[in-house]
């Protein structure tokens, strides 16, 4: 069966909403972010927010680790918590499969200064404690999901749309002239490697919608379960590397629905085209999904209900593809 669920944030306000939404319109659901809320529900802070043992603060030039927890770092945890606990109130008797966006360690280390200046990115110790942290903190939030849903059966998803610029040397110093000697494939992929392993690690998947993520040197070397991309950024070597991680029998989530404009045909005939490439068989839909591109935070909220509905059609179709 070839599912069907989203990425992360949604537009609006609206917490309860934007919950109620998602269990009835997505066929595999998740904890929704909404950064329209301000500084304090972006997907960094969120990810600051999971920080474990670590505390930053929002300056005027962006997120900062630092001594004690500033004002909208406590904000932050705050609304996470808040968040958490509406998602027990809306969906008190959920069980199933549920969804967790998290920001990735390499993201979320590229996206914070050091309190001396300068890119946490590029000071190795910072690296490894933020990673750390981050790594303690997710199991400490999946643990608080279970215990406000005992039924969840909870699937993470590490964004990290910086990734690629991280490895290839892309991510840029405080002043924007000069950018961070990239980090080692080595280290990156082993830092990520400790969420698929201990006792606490559960199905996850790393998702990037920006172009240049090595698939399946990654999924190789981390041992996780899969990755989630925009086929909009995919080349061939793309390509040859999601049919290696079919072979292995990873997991394959297709951004799709680029746009409000994408209907059922174009969306399908996007998903097919790399299915087709893959060389992929009914076998393959048990590990198979379709999602939007990217995150919808600055779609309309109409357009977003029609993106469900576009794509719980291109999953039908897919499945009738694949059996074919």
């Amino acid at each position: 069966m070839v599912a069907v669920t989203g990425l992360g944030s949604l537009p609006g306000t609206d917490y309860p909403g934007a919950v109620a939404m998602t269990f009835e319109d997505v066929p595999v659901p998740y904890l929704p972010e909404l950064p329209a809320r301000g500084p304090h529900a972006t997907m960094i802070a969120r990810g600051a927010a999971v920080l474990s043992g670590l505390d930053a603060e929002l300056t005027t030039s962006g997120w900062q680790l630092s001594a004690t927890p500033g004002p909208d770092l406590r904000r932050a945890r705050a609304l996470l918590r808040d968040d958490l606990d509406m998602l027990a109130e809306s969906v008190p008797d959920y069980a199933g499969p549920l969804r967790i966006p998290v920001a990735g360690p390499w993201t979320l280390i590229a996206s914070l200064d050091l309190p001396r200046g300068g890119r946490a990115l590029a000071d190795s110790g910072a690296r490894r404690d933020v990673a750390a942290s981050l790594r303690q903190g997710t199991a400490d939030l999946l643990r608080e999901v279970a215990r406000r849903l005992p039924g969840v059966e909870p699937r993470l998803q590490l964004d990290e749309p910086s990734l690629p610029a991280v490895l290839a040397g892309g991510i840029p110093t405080p002043g924007g002239f000069f950018r961070v000697r990239a980090v080692d494939r080595s280290e990156a992929f082993g830092v990520l490697a400790t969420w698929s392993g201990g006792e606490d690690a559960v199905a996850t998947v790393v998702h990037s919608c920006a172009p240049g993520l090595p698939i399946w040197p990654l999924l190789q070397a981390t041992g996780l379960t899969g990755v989630s991309v925009d086929v909009s950024t995919l080349t061939s070597s793309d390509l040859d590397d999601l049919a290696a991680a079919v072979d292995a029998g990873r997991e394959m989530l297709l951004g799709v629905v680029g746009d409000a404009a994408t209907d059922v045909p174009t969306a399908v005939a996007r998903a097919w085209s790399v299915l087709r490439e893959l060389g992929a068989g009914p076998e393959a839909g048990e590990r198979l999904g379709v999602t939007p591109a990217c995150g919808l935070a600055s779609w309309r909220p109409a357009d977003v209900r029609q993106v469900w509905r576009t794509l719980r059609e291109v999953a039908k179709h897919m499945e009738e593809r694949l059996a074919g």
